[in-house]
């Protein structure tokens, strides 16, 4: 990817101024009708919220407009995805005055919890919902975990009979599977775009610490961050985060945050209003075909490397080693480094995990009881 050419923008609005898994996707082939979308639609609109933010802070901006609408991006994400500013990207200036932020959200508790995004609510002073129906409430961080880009908040003023959207599954997604990306790219003003999944399990794109991308084709634009990405079934299956551009606009790539993920977050912030990750204290990377010589693995089986093991911790406590091919997970296959990495973080502390190895082209097991991730 070109760094003097590309940007891969967050897409929540920032204005400075004054101013549940339920049944599995359909198999490939299904007949996609007329009235298919506009169904869907109907039954997830109402559970799709727009979400703004007062940051009273000078500095704290994300995404950035200025009074004539001229965008500007200076955001620490989009410099650590280049390893520095975007040289295309004029600077975003400092304001003294109040930061208004725009993103989007979806409602997954009858008590008026709300999904969305980290990075629309961070350094919030004060958050106003939006219903689809208008109805309008303050709302309050329940928790917010940077590391994922997944946070809830939670109604003040909660409506009667509030429409709480179906959470479907992230396993076992395939391209080509068709999906739609909700969100309010415009203030007050919802919209929905179609298309398919263009690839699963994108990582090492320097969005967020912990990567499982669903990468989409429909269109998903500022202000459509914190939305939900629902497949043919009506469920919801990922949090649309990002897409990448060359010229601000949208360019048919767009990532979202796998439902299954962000619902193991949910629950964490939900129960203790912070995320407690499990620590294994191993460096990881992704095999090579002369790492893997002659061991026997799944089709879908990327084994992860191990690079080093730190002093101390709960791998070294296990006898695991530097070089160890790690194949399984509590019978998982591993996908490679960052699915390793990611089904050990979201792994409670003080669990046992077994893990399936390979050494010397032998095959062993070993216990491993997590630590706490500082």
């Amino acid at each position: 990817m070109n760094r003097t050419s590309f940007c891969l923008i967050f897409v929540a609005l920032l204005v400075l101024g004054s101013s549940a898994i339920l049944q599995p996707i359909p198999s490939y082939g299904a007949a996609v009708s007329d009235d298919m979308f506009p169904g869907i639609i109907d039954s997830i609109r109402s559970g799709v919220v727009t979400i703004e933010v007062v940051r009273n802070r000078p500095g704290s901006n994300a995404v950035s407009t200025n009074r004539t609408g001229e965008v500007f991006y200076d955001d620490p994400d989009i410099d650590k995805f280049f390893g520095g500013a975007a040289p295309s990207i004029p600077p975003a200036h400092e304001n003294s005055g109040p930061g208004y932020a725009q993103g989007s959200g979806f409602i997954i508790g009858s008590d008026g919890i709300i999904m969305t995004n980290a990075h629309v609510i961070q350094g919030s002073d004060t958050i106003t919902v939006t219903l689809y129906n208008r109805h309008r409430s303050d709302a309050r961080v329940i928790g917010s975990d940077r590391r994922s880009d997944i946070a809830l908040i939670k109604l003040s003023d909660l409506p009667q009979n509030v429409p709480v959207l179906p959470l479907g599954t992230s396993e076992g997604l395939r391209a080509g599977q068709w999906v739609l990306a909700f969100g309010s790219p415009f203030p007050h003003i919802q919209t929905v775009t179609a298309g398919i999944i263009s690839a699963t399990g994108r990582n090492s794109l320097g969005i967020s610490d912990y990567e499982d991308y669903i990468q989409t084709d429909a269109a998903i634009n500022p202000g459509n961050s914190g939305g939900p990405l629902v497949n043919s079934d009506g469920e919801v299956i990922g949090v649309n985060s990002a897409f990448v551009t060359e010229t601000g606009g949208y360019m048919g790539v767009g990532f979202a945050i796998p439902i299954d993920m962000a619902r193991r977050v949910a629950a964490q912030l939900i129960e203790n209003g912070t995320m407690t990750r499990g620590w294994l204290g191993v460096g990881l990377k992704d095999s090579t075909p002369e790492q893997i010589g002659n061991t026997i693995l799944d089709k879908d089986s990327l084994p992860a490397t191990v690079i080093g093991v730190k002093p101390g911790s709960p791998a070294l406590a296990a006898g695991i080693r530097e070089g160890d091919l790690i194949i399984s997970v509590d019978g998982h296959v591993v996908r490679g480094a960052a699915d390793l990495r990611n089904r050990v973080s979201l792994t409670a502390p003080n669990t046992v995990i077994k893990l399936v190895i390979s050494r010397k082209n032998s095959t062993i097991t070993k216990k491993v009881r997590l630590g706490v991730l500082e």
